[in-house]
Order: structure tokens, then C-alpha cells, then sequence
């Protein structure tokens, strides 16, 4: 229990003080955020705040969990592909990030480009997967009723990395918000991979994104000096469907990861309601940006999520380990 502490301050550490160095660079590389126009106008005033802040997210994680799976247990293949999934969606919201702010591109990578980079890394990280013998079965959380989807577990895969990683994306829109969020979300999968017969490569790694995400948060928070860009929401949100994977908690994901399916969902109803009827349900989409414009303030929306983000933490643990 004491590495999984230290595993945390360390990733903390790391990040705070990459914080002060990178901020700045990115400031003198121009790679500011650019505000899309139909977004809230009170956003405009963000325009210029550096992007990009992903790296140091993504750098912190991956030397934490490599000292610290090295110090316990070692590194194996688990650890490796937890790795590969966040350096390679973190690429690909890299590219998209640098297509936006040296390019000047404001959509980045186009949406085909995007989708086929994430089914490329699900693919071989299900190949890998299957390699190693993985099982290909899900069971309902709390129960031991199972069903083995052959083949099909490899359509799971690719739905559920594609899936998080553009559900996460877009809950990246206000001032600390995924990094709040994704940081209740990767504690309680860290809690539950450490529970039971200890998965402690993914533990070590869940709790490397924990400590990795409170250091950017201290630079995040409203108002934010930096944004972790695609870089860093592709990344996490990629990281966190293969830690459900890994420990078998695939189900679990939709719970523990209620805000993220809250908002893909809003953004799904958004566009179906307003292509079939011609009418918004909501006054803007992802979620977040609806109260906003009811008129909550910016941290008032931030905190309220935080807590719903803790509620369904909460009760993806229950449901695991009391009733389970």
C-alpha cells in the first residue's frame, strides 16, 4: 500500500515541477488554444492559453509507472500495454494538437484520419492481447455471470478504446474538468486492480495517472495557465478503456466512467434531436457547456461533475467489492 502512496507523489512531483519548465516553452512556441466560434463567448478570453500540456501528463505517467513496476514486481506485459495504448493515442492527439496550433488547422486531424489511427491501436493491442492468452469473456459486475464473446471481444476492444478515448476528449472543455474527473475515475480502477489478487501493474499505473493528473490540476484549475490539449484527453481516454480491459471490469467502465458516457450521451442526443426534429434537447453540447450557458459559473459546473465523478466511483467500488 505504501508503493501505490509513493507511486502517486512521485507522478505528482514530476508533473509540477515539468509544469514550470514546459509551460513557458509551449508560451514561446505560439501553441496556444484556439477557441472555436460556436463555442460559449466566454471562452473567448482563453485564446492564447498554451495547449499541448498532455506531454508532461503523459511523460510523468510513463516514468513513475516504469520505476515503480521496476521496484515492485517488475515490468511486464500488462504494464507494456498499458503504455502503448497512452503513447499511442497520446501520438495521435499530438499530431492533432500540432496540426491545430503550428499549422493553424483548427479541426486538426480530420475526423476519418482520427478514427482510423485509434481502430489501428485497438486492433494491435487486442492482437497482443490474444497472444498472451487473454480471456475473452465479460461478466455483469457484482455477479459471476459470464459470457465468452470469442471474436466478438475483439469488436468489444475496438468499441470501447475508440469509444473512451473520444468520450474523454470531450469532457476535456472547461478549466480542470477531465483532469478532476479522470483522476477519480483511474483511483477507483487503481483501487479495484489492487484489490483481491493485486494486478500490480495496473495499480502502479492507475495511480501514476492519479498523481500525474493532481500535478497538472494545480496549473489546470480555474483559471487554467494550461490545457492538456488532445494530447492528453486521447491519451487518458484510451489508457482508462484498456485498464477496464485488463482487469476484467469492462462493464464497470460505463459505471466508473459515468460523466464521460454522460457527456458522449449529450452530444449523441444533441445531434439526433436536432437532425430529426430540427430541435436542441440541450442549449449546447457536450453537457457541460449546457449549464454554463444556463448560467452556472464555470467552477460551480467543474465541482458539481467532480462530485458526480466521486458518486460513480463510489458505486463501481460497491458494486465490485461488497457485492462481488
Amino acid at each position: 500500500m505504501l508503493g501505490l502512496v509513493i507511486t502517486i507523489a512521485i507522478a505528482f512531483l514530476i508533473t509540477v515541477l515539468l509544469s514550470p519548465i514546459l509551460i513557458p516553452f509551449l508560451r514561446r512556441l505560439k501553441f496556444g488554444q484556439s477557441i472555436r466560434e460556436e463555442g460559449p463567448k466566454s471562452h473567448m478570453k482563453k485564446t492564447g492559453t498554451p495547449t499541448m500540456g498532455g506531454i508532461m501528463i503523459v511523460l510523468s505517467i510513463v516514468i513513475t509507472s516504469i520505476v515503480m513496476a521496476s521496484k515492485y514486481g517488475g515490468f511486464g506485459y500488462e504494464l507494456g500495454l498499458l503504455l502503448f495504448v497512452l503513447l499511442g493515442y497520446g501520438l495521435l492527439g499530438f499530431l492533432d494538437d500540432f496540426i491545430k496550433v503550428a499549422l493553424k488547422r483548427n479541426l486538426g486531424l480530420t475526423s476519418k484520419q482520427k478514427m482510423l489511427g485509434q481502430i489501428i491501436i485497438a486492433i494491435i493491442f487486442y492482437i497482443i492481447l490474444r497472444n498472451q492468452g487473454f480471456p475473452t469473456y465479460i461478466q455483469i459486475p457484482g455477479t459471476d455471470i459470464q459470457w465468452d464473446l470469442g471474436i466478438g471481444y475483439a469488436f468489444l476492444i475496438v468499441f470501447m478504446l475508440v469509444g473512451a478515448s473520444n468520450g474523454v476528449n470531450l469532457t476535456d472543455g472547461l478549466d480542470g474538468l477531465l483532469s478532476g474527473t479522470a483522476a477519480i475515475a483511474f483511483g477507483a480502477f487503481g483501487i479495484l486492480a489492487w484489490y483481491g489478487t493485486p494486478q500490480n501493474e495496473v495499480a502502479i499505473f492507475s495511480l501514476a495517472v492519479v498523481g500525474a493528473l493532481l500535478g497538472f490540476l494545480v496549473f489546470n484549475a480555474h483559471p487554467a495557465k494550461v490545457f492538456m490539449g488532445d494530447t492528453g484527453s486521447l491519451a487518458l481516454g484510451g489508457a482508462i478503456a484498456a485498464v477496464a480491459i485488463l482487469t476484467k471490469l469492462e462493464i464497470l467502465l460505463v459505471i466508473i466512467g459515468g460523466v464521460f458516457v454522460l457527456e458522449t450521451l449529450s452530444v449523441m442526443i444533441q445531434v439526433v434531436s436536432f437532425k430529426t426534429t430540427g430541435k436542441r434537447v440541450f442549449k449546447m453540447s457536450p453537457l457541460h457547456h449546457h449549464y454554463e450557458l444556463v448560467g452556472w459559473s464555470e467552477w460551480r459546473v467543474v465541482t458539481t461533475f467532480w462530485f458526480m465523478g466521486l458518486v460513480f466511483a463510489a458505486l463501481g467500488i460497491y458494486i465490485e467489492v461488497w457485492l462481488g
